[in-house]
């Protein structure tokens, strides 16, 4: 399971003209689920996510988790994630998992990013999203359960 995690001032999805998830302060995951991903993969990036230590605090040191600064999460499926381009320009998803494990994982996932007692907003899977955000730092953090980065 791989995220890309944004510290954020901002940030809304829209589908088809409906907001569906909107936060102030905190983090949006974008949140890729890979073939083979099971619950643990989810539990490893949901307690790693809800920790990530990258806000900062009265020293301007990058020190504070997403809970202690009272901000909130926007998790957003994205399959691509796992494209591979290594051989020619056309994105290979081959690695990406089957639309209902991922769905499952991605519903497992922000099942525990709540549990943690965190706000968690969402897209909605498997649908063409606009995803609007201001970055903050800019600070993007990339992760893997199976930590191959």
């Amino acid at each position: 399971m791989r995220a890309a995690v944004q510290r954020v001032s901002r940030a809304k999805v829209t589908v088809s003209g409906e907001v569906t998830g909107e936060i102030g302060h905190g983090l949006l995951v974008l949140l890729g689920v890979g073939v083979g991903d099971t619950r643990g993969d989810a539990e490893y990036l949901a307690e790693k996510i809800a920790g990530l230590r990258v806000f900062e605090d009265a020293g301007g040191k990058m020190n504070l988790s997403v809970a202690e600064i009272s901000g909130s999460v926007l998790a957003v499926s994205q399959f691509t994630l796992y494209a591979d381009v290594r051989r020619g320009k056309r994105p290979s998803f081959d690695a990406a998992a089957p639309p209902q494990e991922a769905r499952e994982l991605y519903e497992y996932f922000v099942e525990k990013i709540r549990a943690t007692g965190l706000r968690c907003e969402t897209g909605r899977f498997q649908e063409m999203m606009q995803v609007e955000l201001a970055n903050e730092g800019p600070v993007t953090i990339l992760l893997d359960s199976k930590k191959t980065f």
